[in-house]
C-alpha cells in the first residue's frame, strides 16, 4: 500500500496539510513500458506556456513595432506558466511542492514538500527528464537573451526578461529546495527571488516608464 505521508521543510509545519497521495496504481499499470508517458497532457502543459513565451518575445519584433501589447502577452504567458509548474505539473510529475502562506500574526512562512520514498512506478522516467530539463533550461536561456538584451542596449526589452528569469528562476529554487531539503548551501538572496520581490519592483518600474510625463524643456541661451 502506498504511504499518504510527505516530507516537509518549513517552519511551523504543524500548521499545515501534508501533501496528499492522490494518485494510485491501477491494475495493471506496473507492468507499463517506462517511456510511456502516464501524464501525457501535464507534461505537454509543463512546456506549453514557458515555449509560447519564449516564441512570443523572439517573434515579436518582426510582427509588430510596439512593446505594450508584446510585454503584456509575454508577461501573461509567464505567469501562467508560472502557476501551472508551481501548483500542477511539479505535484503530479514529480511528486514535489513549494507553497507559503500567512500565520495569525501576519509572519509570511515557505513550505517545501517531497513525496516520502518518491514516485517509483507511478511516473515516467520520461516524465522526470522532462520537468527537471525544461525547469533548468529555461532559466538559461532568459539569462543568455537578458545578456543579449543588454549588449545591444535594448532595455525595454531587458526588463521583460528579468521578469522571465525571475518567474522560472523562482519555481528553479522552490523545487531544488524540495528536492534537497533543508540546506544552507543555497544563499538568501534566492530566497528573496522565491518570494517575489524581485518581480514586484519590476513589474512597478516598468509601469512608472510608461506612466512618467515626459520631460518639458526651456529655451537655451548662446553667448
Amino acid at each position: 500500500m502506498a504511504s499518504n505521508s510527505s516530507i516537509m521543510y518549513g517552519e511551523d509545519l504543524d500548521q499545515v496539510p501534508l501533501l496528499d497521495n492522490e494518485e494510485t496504481l491501477g491494475f495493471g499499470e506496473e507492468d507499463e513500458p517506462k517511456g510511456k508517458l502516464k501524464h501525457p497532457f501535464v507534461t505537454v502543459f509543463h512546456l506549453l506556456f514557458r515555449m509560447a513565451a519564449l516564441v512570443v518575445y523572439e517573434l515579436c519584433t518582426w510582427v509588430t513595432d510596439g512593446f505594450i501589447g508584446p510585454f503584456i502577452l509575454i508577461v501573461l504567458l509567464l505567469s501562467m506558466d508560472f502557476w501551472t509548474v508551481k501548483n500542477i505539473t511539479g505535484r503530479i510529475m514529480v511528486g514535489l511542492r513549494w507553497w507559503n502562506y500567512i500565520d495569525d500574526a501576519g509572519q509570511s512562512h515557505w513550505v517545501f514538500e517531497a513525496k516520502k520514498g518518491g514516485l517509483q512506478g507511478r511516473v515516467s522516467p520520461t516524465e522526470v527528464r522532462v520537468f527537471w530539463v525544461a525547469l533548468v533550461a529555461f532559466p538559461v536561456i532568459w539569462s543568455v537573451l537578458l545578456l543579449v538584451a543588454v549588449s545591444f542596449l535594448r532595455f525595454k526589452w531587458a526588463m521583460v526578461v528579468v521578469i522571465a528569469v525571475t518567474l522560472s528562476g523562482s519555481n528553479l529554487y522552490g523545487y531544488i529546495r524540495c528536492k534537497i531539503g533543508k540546506s544552507q548551501s543555497i544563499t538568501d538572496s534566492f530566497k528573496n527571488v522565491a518570494s517575489g520581490l524581485v518581480q514586484r519592483q519590476m513589474l512597478s518600474n516598468v509601469t512608472s516608464m510608461f506612466t512618467r510625463a515626459p520631460p518639458t524643456t526651456g529655451p537655451t541661451t548662446t553667448i
